[in-house]
């Protein structure tokens, strides 16, 4: 039964996501009115006399992106804490099979040899992305089991191979194709629209229900597989379920966003320093919050903090990189426990 102030903890993470969706609402280098916003909020049916303009740069431009911001955020931390703990390692997260740099090579090759098809673009960084996953998978596997450190060590592998693809690729192209894909390796939200949120959200929810059901199982493989099997678990079963599940969530969003880093290796982290636990029970519902509310106000800031939008990408690793290194210190260590 969880304690009282870990209820508390809890509740307030999960109500959070709301009043920041709208609070980013009001933000954006389009003035719109406050009073407009809340009419088109609350008021969808009776807002006649509000102009058509301010009605698609809400409607249509910002709430597509802050519902995507929201999924990634979810689809990243969600990724990562279920990795750390099948991997039973604070430093791991999605990008460790190789996913990220896949997605890249396909984007990539898609940009230099398919210009001006984004369909295109995110249909091969999603096949490239889950192939390099299915690499992984089969390095690793070895008489029918997969050792953790094999997955760590084919991932590596896997991660070498395409990103000298990708370096490949960025040498033999244009120097406006090799903009293209240095910008879309730096990760944006920019290309939201509802198409592409409807692209994305079913196969993260359900990989997030999938992992959601499967929490108490983590809780069990993060013993180790000697303690796992001896309680019942079919470890290989299990494992590969929730590796391709986590996937399925980053490679679609990595598809139409390109690569965001850190949100999924430090939000899981902060999630179980602040309620104090590493039960998947808690860290894993908390993670999703707490990650959808990340990406969010990132996002937020890098299409407000200039004139021009900076990728998001670009901030989360501004924040995320010193924010873990404070967090090395202050714990002494990130060691599993």
């Amino acid at each position: 039964m969880p304690s009282k102030g870990l209820r508390w903890k809890s509740a307030v993470i999960l109500i959070l996501p709301f009043p920041i969706l709208i609070a980013s609402l009001f933000i954006g280098t389009y003035q719109v009115p406050p009073l407009s916003i809340l009419s088109i909020i609350f008021s969808p049916i009776t807002h006649a006399n509000i102009p058509e303009v301010y009605r698609l740069v809400i409607v249509d431009i910002r709430l597509p992106r802050i519902i995507l911001a929201l999924v990634g955020g979810l689809a990243l931390s969600v990724s990562g804490g279920s990795l750390q703990s099948l991997f039973r390692n604070p430093l791991v997260d999605s990008y460790v099979l190789g996913v990220s740099a896949g997605a890249g090579f396909g984007a990539a090759l898609a940009i230099a040899f398919v210009p001006n098809s984004p369909w295109i673009v995110q249909a091969f960084a999603f096949f490239f992305g889950f192939v390099s996953f299915l690499l992984t998978y089969s390095v690793a596997r070895n008489r029918g089991e997969v050792p953790v450190v094999s997955l760590v060590l084919g991932g590596i592998i896997v991660t070498a191979l395409f990103t000298a693809g990708l370096s490949m690729i960025k040498f033999f192209t244009s120097p406006e194709q090799l903009a293209s894909i240095v910008y879309w390796l730096m990760g944006s939200l920019s290309s939201a629209t509802w198409n592409v949120v409807l692209q994305v959200l079913p196969l993260v929810l359900l990989g997030f229900l999938f992992v959601f059901l499967m929490r108490w199982r983590l809780n069990v493989l993060s013993m180790g597989d000697e303690e796992a099997k001896a309680l019942g678990v079919n470890v290989e079963r299990d494992r590969f379920i929730i590796l391709l599940v986590t996937t399925l969530m980053v490679s679609a969003l990595v598809a139409v966003t390109g690569i965001i880093g850190w949100i999924g290796l430090i939000v899981p982290h902060i999630v179980r320093m602040f309620v104090r636990t590493s039960d998947n029970r808690v860290v894993i519902p908390l993670s999703a919050a707490l990650g959808a509310i990340f990406l969010l106000l990132a996002d937020d800031f890098a299409r407000s903090l200039t004139t021009f939008e900076l990728p998001v990408g670009l901030i989360t690793t501004l924040i995320g990189a010193p924010f873990f290194l404070y967090l090395l210190k202050r714990s002494g260590g990130l060691g599993w426990k």
